[in-house]
């Protein structure tokens, strides 16, 4: 690590360059890099470990509070009402936490947006084990935990660079989704045994003591080894001025357009598994389990196969967006329990791949003092796409069946990113080429011919 002034954000990728298959400056796999290349930074290791710990919490409260509240209230509504809490502040004040990131240090932002989601958990923790609980806890909660998710969301994503560098980003933002999905492996088996044995009061307190692990790790970290990025000054307009900044580079709005489709259209699992475990396949509970264990595995392959491939190409972004919603498509279809459910990890796969290129594609393409605000953008249009789709999801379900719901939520994906794709083509000038090479089928976006130089005289 340098302990100098660190590198800048590598400069926008041109649309010749991210879907003709070049990385974009700065974006090139480094020498020597691997699946686990950025826990080399010792900063960056001090992160991903307090990150492991508290993911698992994390996990643990999700559960907990969502059966707390269940037994409460006796309310499947009651339970909609609390995850709407919780994402609520995002849509509200999502860009303007991004505005708010981009003035403020990230380190410290870091260090009270955890401390502030440890209290919430160590305060339904004595709420519950000393028998006060009520729902209305709950939902405070919940909200607060949102209130402090508006500065967290976005620090998280843009500290990263800030970490590990330009070179490294890619991977240690498939390590972070890696992370994230083992602990959706882990964290919810733990939490139901737990909520068995002692009571959901202990998962909160589990997950109000796991913040100690970040806590510690950005306490330990060593400043000087720190990339610097300067900071936005206060100023007037700044909320407007991060848009206008999206909205002239087509490699961010395009990137931001089609994670906001994918999210809101093919992410609807919830409404989609559910529905396939009862009324398909009347197989209940554990096929419904079964289902969202192979998906996290899934995604936990695709997020370390994005660590290995160590670039974000606007190419790879679109491929595996039209890969995901086809694959959706073909599960809809799928006659028996056994072959939906093997379906659900390239699915997820798939799926994580979008997640993770687009993420390191936003980032890499923004300069620094832009980085807090365009991420707010990007992790609005991301998280808010669930309260809008699943809604829409559950009338398709309801209306014509969960087959014909999977199924639209794929073609919708697959042709947002089929024109996402074209377009960004036609503005690169550039055409589809297929060909073949040593036997496989080739499909890639080369620059088109100039005619007037390629005129025989």
């Amino acid at each position: 690590m340098s302990s100098g002034p660190g590198a800048d954000s590598a400069p926008a990728p041109t649309t010749h360059d991210t879907l003709a298959g070049k990385p974009a400056p700065g974006v090139g796999k480094p020498a020597g890099s691997s699946m686990f290349s950025s826990l080399k930074v010792r900063n960056y290791r001090l992160f991903f470990m307090g990150q492991v710990v508290s993911n698992i919490g994390t996990w643990m409260q999700r559960i907990a509070q969502d059966w707390l509240v269940l037994s409460l209230t006796g309310s499947a509504t009651a339970v909609g009402v609390t995850t709407a809490l919780q994402f609520l502040p995002m849509l509200l004040f999502g860009l303007y936490g991004g505005v708010l990131v981009d003035r403020l240090p990230k380190r410290r932002t870091l260090l009270f947006t955890q401390s502030a989601m440890a209290l919430t958990g160590i305060a339904l923790a004595a709420l519950s084990l000393s028998g006060h609980v009520q729902v209305w806890h709950v939902y405070v909660a919940a909200f607060a935990v949102g209130l402090a998710t508006v500065l967290d969301n976005p620090a998280r994503q843009t500290f990263v660079s800030e970490m590990v560098g330009p070179d490294q980003l890619q991977n240690a933002v498939s390590l972070n989704s890696a992370n994230f999905q083992s602990a959706r492996l882990v964290g919810p088996a733990v939490a139901g045994v737990m909520i068995t044995g002692v009571g959901t009061g202990w998962a909160f307190l589990f997950n109000g003591l796991s913040f100690v692990a970040p806590v510690a790790g950005l306490l330990l970290m060593r400043s000087r080894e720190l990339h610097a990025v300067q900071r936005a000054p206060r100023g007037k307009g700044q909320l407007r001025e991060g848009l206008q900044y999206v909205a002239g580079r087509p490699e961010l709005i395009w990137t931001i357009v089609l994670v906001g489709f994918v999210s809101t259209f093919g992410f609807n699992f919830p409404v989609y598994l559910s529905a396939f475990a009862d009324d398909v396949f009347h197989a209940g509970a554990g096929s419904y389990s079964l289902f969202n264990t192979l998906m996290a595995v899934g995604s936990l392959a695709g997020a370390l196969l994005a660590a290995r491939r160590g670039t974000a190409r606007m190419r790879v972004l679109v491929a595996a967006a039209v890969a995901f919603g086809a694959m959706e498509i073909v599960a809809s279809a799928a006659p028996s329990l056994w072959l939906f459910a093997l379906l659900m990890a390239p699915i997820g796969m798939f799926g994580m791949t979008v997640n993770v290129t687009a993420n390191s594609s936003v980032q890499l393409s923004t300069d620094p003092a832009m980085r807090g605000r365009v991420m707010a953008l990007y992790m609005m249009v991301f998280m808010g796409g669930a309260p809008i789709g699943a809604p829409i999801a559950g009338w398709v379900t309801d209306a014509y069946g969960v087959r014909a719901g999977l199924a639209s939520g794929g073609a919708v994906s697959a042709a947002a990113a089929a024109t996402v794709g074209l377009v960004l083509a036609r503005m690169g000038n550039l055409r589809l080429s297929v060909g073949w090479h040593h036997g496989h089928p080739i499909v890639r976006f080369v620059p088109r011919e100039n005619r007037e130089l390629a005129t025989v005289a």
